[in-house]
């Protein structure tokens, strides 16, 4: 399974160190309650859906829905900044995506936001505004964007002994920046992960969110190609991981306006990751 992962992340994961979204200006809709995020400490009844630890306890990875559940599909975007990025935001690189932000509120999309911990100390309004509106959920894409193995793609990486802390400290990023609640879904840098990752994380109470469908948008110039083949990739239950940054994936806006009508037409229904992995821990 690993390899696999590895050889469809590699379009995304040239960007990895590049991709992030934003918000974009005007109404919003009011905030619907939240349940209690990971190692919040709160009890909830209405704690999101995770699937169960794997042998020994191991972190569970899900990377679809169910197959036999009804056309499904759920857009995902990584909102990506590194640890040591803070001087090229400073000089003026844009992380976020106004635009496509604005355009899932337009079309009524719902959609999950794996957000770094590094880009919501960048952009505490931005990541407040998504943590706010229901229309989104965010989850936990680590604190420093830092491989959790090696050779992922020419990333830095996280020493074994710092990867949990890097986790929890990216949740307590999005709390500072006014997430409420924070989902317990994390997101590889890179996806690149390996039993000693999972064991890492083990505890935590995250389900770790893969994919089956690369949209390729990463670094792309030509929008009919990346919404060829989200649309040739998308089945039932299916995760499709998509980038957010107005420099590193140019034509998303452009592939989402155009992606989100043909699925609705072709029967799709667009649901966040936390209705897929219900679905697929109850059997519903």
């Amino acid at each position: 399974m690993i390899p696999r992962v590895r050889r469809i992340t590699a379009l995304c994961a040239l960007a990895a160190a590049l991709t992030a979204c934003g918000t974009a200006s005007g109404d919003r809709p009011a905030p619907a309650a939240s349940p209690a995020s990971p190692a919040s400490g709160a009890p909830s009844s209405t704690r999101p859906p995770v699937l169960a630890p794997g042998p020994g306890g191991l972190t569970p990875v899900f990377e679809h829905g169910p197959r036999n559940r009804g056309k499904t599909v759920a857009l995902t975007f990584d909102a990506d900044m590194t640890a040591d990025q803070g001087p090229r935001a400073a000089s003026g690189e844009h992380f976020d995506n106004p635009g496509l932000i604005g355009a899932l509120r337009a079309l009524k999309v719902p959609a999950t936001v794996f957000m770094t911990g590094r880009w919501a100390d960048q952009y505490p309004a931005e990541a407040r505004d998504l943590g706010r509106d229901p229309r989104f959920e965010v989850a936990n894409h680590s604190w420093s964007h830092y491989a959790f193995t090696a050779d992922c793609y020419g990333l830095p990486t996280v020493d074994a002994g710092r990867m949990r802390e890097d986790v929890q400290r990216a949740y307590t990023s999005l709390r500072a920046a006014g997430v409420p609640h924070p989902m317990p879904y994390f997101r590889f840098p890179g996806g690149c992960y390996d039993q000693r990752a999972l064991r890492a994380l083990s505890g935590l109470g995250v389900t770790a969110v893969q994919w089956d469908v690369v949209s390729g948008d990463a670094f792309a110039t030509d929008a009919d190609a990346v919404v060829k083949q989200v649309l040739d990739g998308v089945g039932p239950g299916s995760v499709v991981v998509m980038h957010c940054t107005r420099s590193a994936a140019p034509t998303t806006e452009r592939v989402v306006r155009t992606v989100v009508p043909e699925l609705r037409a072709r029967g799709y229904r667009f649901v966040k990751v936390s209705e897929l992995i219900g679905q697929a821990g109850t059997g519903r």
